[in-house]
């Protein structure tokens, strides 16, 4: 054979084998494309809808400036106690059955539910008040095991709380605490609270709660007691009482300071806190961090660095009370 016929034929059979090679390595134009994997992201909170729906919604919000869109590229499993914390574990637990890549919780008890449920699904905390000192993680800056999240420091800002009680209102003296003391997780703020009172001179009153029906005998006890004001310790079922609680210290004039704005903005005097619309927002870098391969063992637990001290001017109005200029510099939300 001439060599020209070789030298053709062994291009064309190159030629050949390069479109062969073409083809296993890439699609032709037209062919589908492969569907993009759409996560699935659960979530638990033990409260109401109506309590939880702005924190849920800020979630959502926070996931979608990072490009996490319900419907496209992530689902959505959400589970709500409605106050009934009994039904958290069962929730937890169906949670986990659906195989999510990653488990949002908001509060303690949704928070300790899902890790008695899973040791190895991801989980974010929304908001969680003391999750070094109730032994959720091990530190703040190595949290261990599978779960990480958003710290309130509840315990560090109980005596914060108190302080400005006194200062806008100095001649307290006797001051009831209302907590749930059902919580273990609560017992450490009550403690800081109590530490707080002594150094500031004031005597402390417990006026502990179980349940919702607690709420009005504990009122009547610091009635009796005589108290001068009442600190809530924020927890699931002193938020879920949350109006109760405003009725019953408009009804016996005693001014009030809570750690969640939606206190004050209901008729409480003042509250001290970070914002928890705010921290929901914020799980959502831990939720894209750990969906693109990172281990919430090696997330640090962040502690927040912005605090929202909200007074409601028409409840210190009714109650006769002058906020002295120390107080009004202070303050980051008037509610008039």
């Amino acid at each position: 054979m001439p060599p020209q016929v070789k030298r053709r034929q062994l291009l064309v059979g190159a030629g050949v084998a390069g479109l062969g090679l073409l083809a296993g390595c890439a699609r032709w134009s037209g062919q589908p494309q492969p569907a993009a994997k759409i996560y699935r992201m659960g979530y638990l909170a033990p409260t109401t809808a109506a309590i939880d729906e702005p924190r849920f919604a800020r979630l959502e919000q926070g996931l979608q400036d990072l490009g996490w869109i319900v419907g496209q590229n992530l689902t959505i499993e959400r589970r709500l106690a409605e106050g009934q914390l009994e039904r958290l574990p069962n929730l937890a637990t169906e949670l986990v059955h659906l195989q999510p890549d990653v488990i949002v919780t908001f509060a303690e008890p949704a928070s300790r539910a899902m890790t008695d449920a899973t040791s190895t699904v991801p989980i974010v905390f929304a908001a969680h008040a003391d999750p070094v000192g109730t032994g959720l993680v091990a530190s703040f800056a190595h949290p261990g095991g599978n779960i990480t999240g958003v710290s309130q420091m509840a315990p560090e800002l109980a005596g914060k709380r108190l302080e400005l009680l006194k200062q806008a209102v100095p001649t307290v003296a006797r001051v009831g605490a209302v907590w749930n003391t059902s919580m273990p997780a609560m017992a450490r703020e009550y403690g800081e609270t109590l530490v707080s009172a002594q150094a500031l001179g004031i005597e402390l009153h417990s006026l502990s709660v179980r349940t919702l029906a607690d709420f009005d005998g504990a009122f009547q006890a610091g009635m009796e007691g005589r108290l001068d004001a009442v600190v809530v310790i924020l927890d699931p079922l002193i938020a879920q009482g949350r109006e109760r609680l405003v009725e019953l210290s408009t009804k016996t004039g005693l001014p009030t300071i809570s750690g969640d704005a939606t206190f004050a903005a209901a008729g409480g005097l003042m509250s001290y806190g970070p914002n928890l619309a705010r921290q929901a927002e914020r799980a959502a870098y831990y939720v894209d961090r750990i969906l693109k391969g990172a281990k919430p063992a090696d997330l640090p637990v962040e502690q927040p660095m912005l605090f929202d001290f909200v007074v409601n001017m028409k409840t210190a109005r009714e109650l006769g009370i002058t906020f002295p200029q120390e107080i009004l510099l202070q303050v980051t939300e008037l509610i008039q």
